[in-house]
C-alpha cells in the first residue's frame, strides 16, 4: 500500500490538553520563572547534576496537576530532587510561582507530553521514584487504551529507573486500579514488595490532593501501589 492509500492514524495520547484560564500570576511565573526551572525537550538528553548542580536521588511526577503537593514533597525532602511533568500551563505557572515563592532548588518542570520526555530527555538508570498519581481513568471501555499504564509504558519505564527504583501510582478509580495492578503484575523486571495483588497503604510523603479529595467526597476508596524494578 502506498503512503497515499494509507489510512492516516491518529497518535494515541493518554491525555486531553484542556484550556484552563490562566491567571495573572501563573502567566507571569511562566514569563519570568521558566528560564530558571523550566525544561524543555529540545535540550535533550539531560545532564541531571548539571541541571541540579548537585548529585541527588531523582523523583519524577507524571500529570502534577496545579502542583500543590509536588511541592509540599520537594519542601519536605530538600535532600531529593524533583522532576515534575505537566501539560497544562495553568498547572505549570502555579507550580513555578510556588517554587519561586518558597526558594526552592530542588525543583524542575517540563511542560510536555511524559512519554517524549522519557524518549528524549531522562538517562537510562536515572529516576528513583516514578510518582503517577490520580491519572485520568478514562472509564469507557473504548477509552481504555489511553490510559497512560499499559505494557509498553512499564517497559519503557523500567529503562529510565534504577534497580530498586519504585514505580509509585495512585487512584480513586478501583477499575484503573484492578488495571495498574494487572498490567504492572505481569510486566517483566518488577515487584510487588508487599506481596502479589496487595496494594500499599498511602505513605506518609504522599500529601492529600484535590483530586483525592474530590474523590472522597464522592465516596471513592483510594489505591496506591508500588512497584520495585528488580531487572
Amino acid at each position: 500500500m502506498s503512503d497515499e492509500q494509507q489510512p492516516y492514524m491518529r497518535e494515541v495520547r493518554s491525555f486531553v490538553k484542556r484550556s484552563g484560564r490562566m491567571t495573572p500570576s501563573q502567566a507571569k511565573a511562566l514569563e519570568t520563572q521558566f528560564a530558571q526551572y523550566g525544561l524543555k525537550l529540545e535540550q535533550g538528553l539531560l545532564d541531571l547534576t548539571a541541571v541540579f548542580g548537585r548529585e541527588a536521588p531523582l523523583v519524577v511526577e507524571i500529570g502534577f496537576g496545579m502542583g500543590d503537593s509536588l511541592v509540599a514533597m520537594a519542601q519536605a525532602m530538600p535532600e531529593k530532587n524533583f522532576i515534575g511533568i505537566e501539560v497544562h500551563e495553568p498547572g505549570v505557572g502555579r507550580l513555578l510561582n510556588n517554587v519561586a515563592l518558597a526558594g526552592l532548588t530542588n525543583v524542575r518542570v517540563f511542560c510536555a507530553d511524559a512519554i517524549k520526555v522519557l524518549e528524549q530527555c531522562l538517562p537510562a538508570a536515572s529516576i528513583d521514584t516514578l510518582q503517577l498519581f490520580f491519572p485520568d481513568p478514562w472509564p469507557k471501555k473504548k477509552h481504555h487504551k489511553r490510559r497512560i499504564v499499559q505494557p509498553a509504558f512499564a517497559e519503557q519505564l523500567r529503562g529510565h529507573l534504577r534497580v530498586g527504583g519504585i514505580f509509585h501510582m495512585a487512584t480513586d478509580w478501583q477499575p484503573y486500579a484492578e488495571h495498574m495492578m494487572e498490567v504492572m503484575t505481569a510486566a517483566p523486571g518488577y515487584r510487588n514488595p508487599l506481596g502479589e495483588g496487595q496494594y500499599a497503604p498511602q505513605p506518609e510523603h504522599r500529601p492529600v490532593t484535590k483530586f483525592q479529595r474530590r474523590g472522597e467526597k464522592l465516596g471513592h476508596g483510594v489505591w496506591d501501589l508500588m512497584f520495585e524494578r528488580i531487572s
